[in-house]
């Protein structure tokens, strides 16, 4: 038989279908389609931070009432009697953060991050550091918020302060991360580049987009591009240049926040969102802690709408 007639017979019997069949499928089995990669799970979390004119127990008990399951310590408190004090005193015992915790829990907010509130450069931070460590890790916190100031010629303290405690931090299950803070450390790239030199997989970044657009004009949506392996939280914080130079709540400002997170929606990593500035800008701050939780409330409604509407956006095909 010749090979037009084998074919043709072929055909009329409807094998040359099945043998097409039979090889898609052993060409599908050889190159399966990639998984797409895992859900980002975000934290809403409150810092204490906006509610500084008052006290830290108000503070709480605003960020839960408004909707807030996460929080964050930092930085001062105006108590009762109007001074103002440490939200955690770098010198308490870790028996004081752990009982800050269990007072968060009961009101039913997890704390997830805490302030050093001591910069990088200073000649004892590498100690300050390790008892803020003890402290984060008495009270159940997983992240240790710091940063440096913003003058030149102090980068080498920066990095032997955080090869120090790094491993320090590892040990006791806390991650260190640096945040922009100008200078050395203005975009999320210069952070990137001190974490790469140091080297340890206890020091991480968390990403603040208002401090990136405000110190040095950088545009925050290139820059994180650059860094993004790096990230493990996010400083939630708006900024305006016009009509006045000043940072303000998410949405208020000139950063485009569906850009900003549309390169972190698949990490596969707990993210928190820790809203640093919530409030208006051009206007005064409030002056009583209901005005706070109201701005408190619309800055966790805009990011969840954020995250929402990304959430939902059909994956790109490859």
């Amino acid at each position: 038989m010749h090979r037009r007639e084998f074919l043709g017979a072929l055909a009329a019997s409807g094998m040359t279908s099945a043998l097409a069949g039979t090889g898609a499928a052993a060409s599908t089995a050889q190159a399966p389609a990639p998984r797409a990669a895992p859900a980002t799970t975000f934290q809403m979390a409150c810092m204490t931070l906006p509610y500084a004119a008052f006290p830290i127990e108000r503070a709480l008990e605003g960020i839960k009432a408004a909707g807030y399951p996460h929080v964050a310590w930092g930085v001062t408190h105006k108590d009762a009697s109007g001074q103002t004090r440490p939200a955690m005193d770098v010198e308490a015992p870790p028996a004081t953060a752990a009982a800050l915790a269990r007072r968060c829990r009961d009101l039913g907010l997890d704390p997830v991050m805490m302030f050093s509130t001591v910069f990088l450069e200073e000649p004892e931070a590498a100690d300050a550091h390790r008892k803020r460590i003890a402290q984060a890790a008495a009270a159940g916190i997983p992240y240790l918020l710091t940063f440096g100031r913003t003058r030149p010629g102090e980068y080498e303290r920066v990095i032997a302060c955080l090869k120090a405690i790094g491993p320090v931090a590892r040990q006791a299950g806390i991650t260190v991360l640096i945040k922009q803070h100008g200078g050395n450390t203005a975009t999320g790239a210069m952070c990137s580049t001190i974490i790469r030199e140091v080297g340890d997989a206890g020091v991480r970044m968390c990403y603040d987009a208002g401090n990136v657009l405000d110190y040095e004009s950088h545009d925050p949506i290139a820059d994180i591009a650059t860094c993004v392996g790096d990230v493990r939280a996010f400083a939630i914080k708006d900024h305006r240049d016009w009509p006045k130079d000043e940072d303000c709540g998410p949405g208020f400002g000139e950063i485009d926040h569906y850009r900003l997170f549309a390169p972190v929606m698949q990490t596969g990593l707990t993210m928190p969102l820790v809203f640093e500035n919530i409030f208006e800008p051009l206007v005064g701050r409030p002056t009583t802690p209901d005005g706070v939780d109201a701005l408190a409330r619309r800055a966790r409604e805009y990011m969840e709408s954020v995250i929402r509407g990304l959430q939902a956006r059909p994956v790109p095909a490859a």
